[in-house]
Formats: structure tokens, sequence, C-alpha cells
């Protein structure tokens, strides 16, 4: 069993992050996704992570959202561990009981949307909180169209996923997370899967969420202008680790590392 004596139980003080990631290895047999994590994300921040493929950039929400185990370190969200729980005064690896409790606390959107086909937008917006909640479905509802009318679904809320556009489906996929009330949100490369057309629809959302309501947000995404932005710091990942870090103005227009000055030539012409 991994020793997590080194690891507090709940992390305290003034400033405790939303996210804490505190030496995270993540590996598939000899494959070393990440190694040794460090990250923290503060409430309210914007943290967009940049890089190649197959620099562990996805795994990274993948193991937030607990859809991936971790194999050595621990995850803290909101100053509690998400990938562990206390046990006899030590941290052991949290029950799928716990994980669920600790899950309700984060949002995810997927690159592929994800809804349920045969639910209405209204009723994937609602699924959740009546399910997971115990919200009442004159409650689920309220939450669910207001939702819907911020990101400019209102007027398609009776129509199935197949009735809409890849935009469309990405917003109501974005209202649905929202409606569970999540601390964090996260967002996985939620436009390469669209349209270039339509790409402004999704990101205006995204815009919209950034300015108006106090989330933590982490996004994985390719779209370098808009990373720079909206992001209150971006995040180079190469090889399994941070590269570089640093002020959206800072690290596209002043890359320190050659590593991140190579990736950003490369993709220059979308900046």
């Amino acid at each position: 069993m991994e020793d997590t004596s080194a690891f507090p139980l709940e992390l305290t003080g003034s400033d405790v992050p939303m996210v804490s990631f505190k030496k995270v290895k993540k590996a598939y047999g000899e494959l070393v996704v990440l190694d040794d994590l460090d990250l923290d994300v503060a409430a309210g921040e914007m943290v967009t992570i940049i890089g190649p493929s197959g620099s562990g950039k996805t795994t990274v929400l993948r193991m937030l959202m607990t859809l991936e185990k971790i194999n050595r370190g621990v995850i803290y969200v909101n100053g509690s561990p998400l990938t562990h729980m206390p046990k006899g005064g030590k941290l052991v690896e949290a029950s799928s009981r716990y994980l669920r409790t600790r899950r309700a606390d984060i949002g995810m959107c997927f690159q592929h949307f994800n809804l349920f086909p045969h639910m209405t937008a209204l009723e994937n917006c609602m699924e959740g909180p009546v399910q997971v909640l115990g919200l009442s479905k004159k409650n689920a509802r309220e939450r669910s169209e207001e939702l819907l009318e911020m990101v400019g679904m209102i007027d398609k809320k009776d129509q199935h996923p197949s009735r809409l556009s890849g935009g469309q489906q990405q917003r109501v996929a974005i209202a649905r997370a929202l409606a569970m009330r999540p601390k964090v949100m996260l967002f996985d490369e939620v436009t390469s899967a669209l349209d270039p057309e339509v790409i402004g629809e999704v990101t205006n959302v995204i815009r919209k969420l950034v300015a108006e309501h106090n989330l933590t947000m982490l996004m994985v995404t390719h779209q370098m202008g808009f990373a720079r932005d909206i992001s209150d710091r971006v995040c180079f990942f190469f090889d399994g680790k941070i590269e570089e870090q640093g002020a959206p103005a800072e690290l596209f227009g002043n890359p320190r590392k050659e590593r991140t000055q190579q990736f950003l030539s490369a993709v220059k012409e979308a900046i």
C-alpha cells in the first residue's frame, strides 16, 4: 500500500487552494503520463492547460473527475482529500461511496458532449439534480431553465440532442454540468469537435462564466488565442510535467523554456 503519511488529512490555512495536486503520479504500465505533479488552483481562478498530444493534459482533468485512479500522491478539492479519505488518523484509498460524495463538487464538459440521446435538453439538465442531489422536479426545472437561458438554449429546451447542432449540444452540456452547482468546472477540448463557425457559441458561454460566476475552472484546449484571452494562468505541459507556467501575456509573449518556444512556434498560426 502507498505510504501517504507525508500528506495532511486536510489542507488548512487562510489561502487553501480549491484544487491541489500533491506529488501525483499516473502511469499505464511502464508509460508514465504524469510524474510528481504539483499544481494548485485558487478559488475562482481560470487555469488553462496546453501542450502537445500525449503530454498528460486530459489525464489531469480525468483524474480530477475521478475517471482515472492515480498511482501516487494525493489530490485535494476545497481542502479535503479527493482521491483518498481519512481513516484511523491517516489517508487511505477512497471508497466508491466517498468518491461519489466528493465528485459532487466537480462538473466536467467533454469533447463529445455525452448528452442522453433519449432526453430533451431540459430533461438532460434536470436528471442530475433530481437523481443525485434529490431536488424536486419543480426546483430542478427552474434551475435548468435558468441555466439554459444563460447559455442561449432556452428556445431549444424541448428538443432532443439529435435535433441540435454540435455547438448547441455543447452549450446544453455546459448547462447540465452547471445544474449540479459544482465548485470546480472542467472543460476538455470542448470546441475541438465543433465546426469552426460555431466555436464562438461555446467560447462565448465560457467567457460569460468567467466574467459573471466565481467558479474555479480548468480547461484543456488547442485554441491558443482563446487560452490567452480568457485565462488567469496558463500551464504548458510537456512529457508529464509542467514545463512552464505563468500569466497568459507572459507565457505567450515571452516564453522562457525552449520546449515552450518550440510548441508555440508550431501553433503560432492559432494565436
